[in-house]
């Protein structure tokens, strides 16, 4: 019987170095300078210049990104937003703030991502204006058939890369496909701050000009307001001067969590345990298992010391505040039945192998 230890489900020790970062923050408290500053341009450009892109516009948090990505479409009332219903209700808080209506999407059992069959159903019994491709968890999903759908049909795609920095899709990076991306800079993401930022990319010129017009107050210049729905959503220069510094190791800690997502797939492998059949092509944002047991596996671990989590556990179009009319099997169906074991860069052999012997041990309890 192995000595028990205890695994963090996430853990910035290892990305959120204080002797590196400190110097980083001391540096924007020296210049007084601190919203719309030099490092919030220096990371913009460098962000896009990562991903192939022209324009990064930074924002205050991932969901304001894809609030504004929609109104700099000009979605708004009257107009439907396909997407997926297992990714947080994210993406749906987003359509719900512009008035517009969601058409949920289901998703493929076997990657956990948006199907493009039932995508192009619904376009055919819909007059849909936007698509929202989320690459869940990290993953790849089928953003280069999506895009050639929507373009057949004039509808706009916009991907939501939260959970998919450095992730690459045939040698682009995801957020180069879609007309608009969106980011998350939540500290947990494999690109994150050290408190809430996000983004929106393009190579849409006159897109990025009323992403960065909506972004402070729909000004074209100070305090003359060109742009309506504008607001105040701005990444200050402290969070520009961390992701600028973690940006340099991105690359290098998505390769971690990579090889520990592989440790995780060989040890666990003959057991009923489902994962995703894209896990190898990500970037491993969060580890996605789908059980028949969850609950008992999830408080089994918890005994062992073992931090789990489940994303997400109520489909969007099941949560109480918001009443629609559908049924969506495969997603109903995964959601009681997804959990995420912990991962993170500079997690250790030896926690990702107590992790998995443990669950070990569960099945061979039963």
């Amino acid at each position: 019987m192995s000595t028990k230890i205890n695994v963090p489900f996430f853990s910035d020790e290892f990305v959120n170095s204080s002797q590196e970062l400190l110097k980083e923050i001391s540096e924007v408290l020296d210049s007084r300078n601190l919203i719309l500053g030099q490092r919030v341009t220096e990371f913009e450009q460098n962000f896009a210049q990562f991903l192939g892109a022209s324009h990064c516009i930074t924002v205050a948090n991932g969901t304001d990104a894809l609030e504004i990505a929609l109104r700099a479409l000009k979605i708004g009332r009257g107009d439907k937003v396909a997407t997926v219903a297992n990714a947080g209700f994210y993406t749906s808080t987003a359509v719900h703030q512009i008035g517009a209506e969601t058409i949920f999407i289901e998703i493929e059992p076997d990657s956990f991502l948006i199907s493009t069959e039932d995508l192009t159903k619904k376009i055919e019994q819909e007059k849909i204006s936007a698509i929202v491709v989320t690459h869940l968890y990290g993953l790849p999903a089928n953003v280069e058939e999506i895009v050639k759908l929507a373009k057949a049909r004039n509808i706009y795609v916009v991907e939501d890369c939260a959970q998919a920095h450095g992730l690459k899709i045939n040698n682009k990076f995801a957020g180069s496909f879609g007309d608009i991306s969106t980011f998350s800079f939540y500290p947990t993401k494999n690109l994150g701050a050290i408190g809430d930022g996000g983004a929106l990319v393009t190579s849409n010129s006159d897109l990025a000009a009323i992403v960065k017009s909506i972004r402070q107050y729909g000004w074209g210049e100070k305090y003359d307001v060109k742009t309506p729905f504008g607001r105040n959503s701005r990444l200050d220069e402290i969070q520009a001067a961390v992701l600028n510094k973690k940006l340099e190791s991105l690359q290098k800690n998505n390769e971690l969590r990579k090889l520990a997502a592989n440790r995780y797939m060989s040890n666990l492998a003959n057991l009923p345990i489902k994962f995703s059949n894209q896990l190898q092509n990500g970037v491993a944002h969060l580890m996605p298992i789908v059980v028949e047991t969850r609950e008992m596996l999830m408080n089994y671990l918890l005994d062992s010391g073992v931090q789990t989590a489940i994303h997400y556990p109520i489909p969007d179009h099941s949560q109480s505040a918001y009443q629609y009319e559908i049924k969506l099997p495969v997603t109903e169906e995964f959601c009681k039945t997804v959990m995420s074991l912990p991962i993170f860069p500079g997690i250790s052999n030896a926690q990702i192998d107590y992790v998995s012997e443990k669950i070990k041990d569960f099945y061979e309890s039963r």
